[in-house]
């Protein structure tokens, strides 16, 4: 899976405000930054961004995905926004 089908699969499952993806194809590190974030505990998040992914993580097509997410509020709090 490349970097662009990731993004697209995330983004079109969940409406992000940013996402930025680095990986080898079957090992991916994301930085997520949705609406949908705000008030939601990291395993609520997490479960959000999992279930975009539909089976592709018990296929293997997407082996591992690490993340940080992000309300837009906390992204503009670290001064990431812009």
């Amino acid at each position: 899976m490349t970097a662009d089908e990731l993004k697209h699969l995330i983004s079109t499952g969940l409406p992000c405000e940013h996402i930025a993806l680095e990986g080898d194809g079957r090992h991916w590190y994301a930085t997520i930054v949705s609406a949908e974030f705000e008030g939601k505990r990291l395993v609520q998040r997490q479960r959000l961004v999992y279930a975009t992914l539909g089976n592709r993580m018990q296929t293997d097509e997407v082996h591992a995905l690490s993340m940080k997410t992000f309300s837009p509020l906390e992204w503009a709090a670290q001064g990431a926004a812009g």
